[in-house]
């Protein structure tokens, strides 16, 4: 009797002259574990020259003749990489007519001017519409030469055949494991690019942004694969020497980084993505904008995003597929890099030397990349679709129904990102490492917790990266070497023992899971202000009122920092009551009727096996609690003086303070994780806390300055003049600081002891100093743009979303 049909696709490599069909790497058990399943696409047949010179000749051989696959000659999608091209590409942008009736509006606008100043005299109209010429000419010459150095060059096969061979034997000497992918994605994303090529249509590629390599590996897999390559958005710090023409002519499209209010420009931009996708020309850019320092998703940058749906919206482009793009790695080559921006230290402009002496990274076993695509979906329908949502009784065609659309879109893309995301066995050893209680871990424990994790993650509808068989004790050897000094080994004991060397770098890949347990984490946090305690059970029950306020206070506090499920808090947070009593971790008391959640406490079983699932997600929050305790413990040194309510401080310098303060305050006790140090989660807490109005800021000469909004601001003891504990601020800390774990070497009964204000204080008064200098030569102006409420708040700590 023949054997069942598989649910799902076998998998491919993609270096050999023809797609190689390879069977299941085990036997399919459920399409959970199928959508898992991924097998190497580069590096199978790749062969070093020294071990094999005349496998390596061959291969240039092939690429250079352009045999079989190799020719690119007719990929799904529209033409490229022909003679011409951008010459082509050039004229069709020039010619747009939205770009046209631009810059005639602005030259009537700059004509108009000339016109109330009297610079034309007595010559009349007909010197009005020659000067509007004139006008016209120049900002036409303006936009020709922003067009040359933003568009791509798609013109030599030769190239990108050289380009793709070169970037192959990089990407499988830094990632010797090779790229994986899910054949079923494949297979559907080559179906869809075959729809839209019949249409004319464009996919447009969103992918999340960690490293360099990303986009690197989504143009070898489209090129392999017989995809036209999309052109990719990148910022123009990359158009460096060599390195900058040899990525536009691979496909990169520059702009700068920030537009300052440039018509021209903006127009330029505008019509350029018009162009492309009236044209049918596969897109991508990065939804995040930059790349993810943390490892996490950041919320999603609109720019882009802006000027797509405006061609949607506006009807120059009739639809386009959205195609979410999730990348993953055993290890990411920035990692260091990203660590020194984090703990301060000015990040370093991309240049030649750079670049190159990364080759460094090109000889070390940094294990596998995971790319997985998620289903293609209309962008059209997908618009419509959220008009017909939010419109109501308002204007389509209103500021207010295409701000929500952009958000909506932005923050989709970023949970389909989520949904196709696949955990990297260095992700699942880091995480463990960094939520257990300890020094250390024995190797027994240590794979016991991975097979926990990953059922887990599973559980909650993510996808591990497949093991292809391998005992977890193999997988987790291998993640071991791929993190390398990362981790530390203990030898010699009854049982070989690890341990994390460097928490901040790790914390990297424990990001990468934290968003499939960010409500588990929240009620976790909640519940420790009652379990912290300690007592008896009855001690520790969590009644549910206070739950839910609790709850809802860390929701808000962090809407800007983790992507959070849509439902609405009520509905959240009983799913996740009900996940979490079904997993054994918790006990619900229900009220004497039956109908309501009366109580919550640690189950029994919970408690015989020390907490470990309960703490697991509290390790996982912890850091950001910290890291927002610390912002706004930072903040009270930003109360002013007697006589000096009316200096604003940096906010730059602000940031910076409170980084100091943290690194003070960990080396002392009073802070538990170094993590809590980290820039970017700094930042997020103070943006924050300005969106609460805690903060006013405003810009300046120098840049934005800020003050504590009076409301907020602490009093001083009048004798003394040291900063009270007591008022709305201080209200705020404590509610962070109930759910926060304690310092390591310190047990004091506030959550903020007197030597920790006095050096908020101290910290503090020198950004005051450093105000008053600086005012001396300069007056600060600028529009207050902090206490301009916008007419709709977004939402307050009293009014959360988990």
């Amino acid at each position: 009797m023949a054997p069942p049909p598989p649910d799902s696709a076998p998998d491919i490599d993609i270096l050999p002259a023809h797609v190689q069909i390879h069977p299941p790497l085990v036997p399919e058990q459920s399409s959970l574990l199928t959508s898992e399943e991924s097998r190497n696409l580069i590096t199978a047949n790749f062969t070093h020259f020294r071990d094999d010179p005349f496998s390596f000749l061959r291969e240039i051989s092939l690429h250079y003749s352009g045999t079989g696959w190799r020719a690119y000659d007719a990929p799904i999608g529209q033409r490229v990489f022909y003679k011409g091209f951008s010459e082509e590409m050039k004229t069709a942008v020039l010619r747009s007519a939205m770009l046209i009736a631009k810059l005639r509006d602005l030259a009537e606008k700059r004509v108009r001017v000339e016109e109330e100043l009297g610079m034309f005299g007595g010559g009349g109209p007909a010197k009005r519409m020659r000067r509007k010429g004139e006008v016209e000419r120049q900002l036409q010459e303006v936009t020709d030469k922003i067009v040359d150095g933003m568009i791509c060059k798609f013109e030599s096969k030769s190239f990108i055949r050289g380009a793709y061979f070169l970037c192959v034997q990089l990407l499988a000497r830094a990632y010797h494991n090779g790229i994986h992918v899910s054949t079923l994605e494949i297979r559907n994303l080559r179906r869809v690019a075959s729809l839209a090529a019949t249409r004319n249509q464009s996919l447009i590629f969103l992918p999340c942004h960690r490293s360099h390599i990303d986009y690197v590996s989504l143009q070898v897999i489209c090129y392999r694969l017989g995809l036209t390559l999309p052109v990719v958005v990148a910022g123009d710090n990359l158009n460096f020497p060599l390195v900058g023409p040899f990525l536009q002519h691979a496909g990169a499209m520059y702009i700068r980084r920030s537009f300052a209010g440039d018509e021209v420009y903006t127009a330029t931009v505008q019509a350029y993505i018009d162009t492309l996708l009236t044209r049918g020309y596969n897109f991508e850019c990065f939804i995040e904008g930059g790349r993810s320092r943390t490892g996490k998703l950041l919320p999603p940058k609109f720019g882009i995003l802006s000027f797509i749906l405006d061609s949607i919206l506006s009807g120059r482009v009739q639809d386009a597929y959205v195609v979410p793009v999730s990348t993953q790695y055993d290890k990411v080559i920035e990692t260091e890099a990203y660590v020194s921006e984090l703990l301060g230290i000015p990040k370093v402009k991309e240049n030649l030397w750079d670049f190159l002496s990364s080759s460094k990274f090109l000889n070390l076993n940094m294990g596998r990349v995971d790319v997985r695509f998620h289903e293609p979906w209309s962008l059209r329908e997908f618009v419509e679709g959220q008009i017909a949502k939010v419109a109501g009784a308002v204007d389509r065609d209103s500021p207010q129904v295409r701000l929500k659309v952009l958000r909506s879109l932005g923050y989709k893309v970023l949970g389909d990102i989520n949904a196709v995301s696949v955990v990297m066995p260095t992700s699942l050893i880091g995480t463990i490492l960094l939520t257990l209680r300890g020094r250390g871990v024995g190797k027994a424990e240590l794979v016991r917790r991975i097979e926990w994790l990953r059922e887990r993650i599973r559980a909650k509808g993510g996808r591990v990266a497949h093991f292809g068989g391998a005992e977890t004790e193999v997988v987790v050897e291998r993640g071991l070497e791929v993190l390398g000094e990362l981790v530390g080994r203990v030898g010699g004991l009854a049982e070989e023992t690890f341990y994390a060397v460097d928490r901040f770098q790790l914390s990297f890949y424990r990001n990468m899971v934290i968003h499939l347990f960010i409500s588990e984490t929240i009620v976790a946090a909640a519940m420790y202000t009652r379990v912290k305690q300690g007592g008896g059970p009855t001690n520790q029950r969590m009644p549910y009122d206070i739950l839910f306020a609790q709850v809802s206070f860390l929701s808000q506090l962090f809407r800007g920092e983790f992507v959070f499920p849509t439902e609405g808090i009520r509905t959240n947070l009983e799913k996740t009551i009900r996940g979490l009593h079904e997993d054994g971790v918790i006990n619900v008391g229900m009220s004497e009727d039956g109908k309501d959640i009366a109580y919550l406490e640690l189950s029994d079983a919970e408690r015989q096996h020390g907490r470990e699932n309960f703490d697991f997600y509290c390790f996982l929050i912890w850091p950001f609690i910290e890291a927002s305790w610390l912002a706004a413990v930072a903040i009270t040194g930003l109360t002013p003086l007697k006589g000096m309510e009316d200096v604003w401080v940096s906010v730059p310098g602000a940031q910076d303070m409170a980084q100091l303060m943290g690194k003070t305050l960990y080396h002392q006790g009073d802070i538990s994780y170094f993590e809590a140090v980290n820039k970017e989660t700094l930042k997020n807490a103070f943006q924050r806390f300005q969106e609460e109005g805690i903060l006013s800021v405003r810009k300046s000469k120098s840049g934005p300055v800020c003050r504590i909004a009076p409301e907020w601001r602490p009093e001083r003891d009048p004798v003394t003049n040291r900063i009270l504990d007591k008022g709305r601020l201080w209200t705020f800390i404590e509610t962070i600081a109930v759910s926060r774990r304690e310092g390591k070497n310190r047990r004091d009964n506030a959550s903020v002891s007197t030597r920790v204000l006095e050096l908020a204080g101290r910290c503090g008064q020198e950004l005051f100093v450093a105000a008053l200098n600086e005012s001396e030569n300069e007056a600060v102006g600028g529009e207050d743009v902090a206490e301009k409420r916008p007419k709709k708040r977004r939402g307050s700590m009293a009014s959360a979303k988990l």
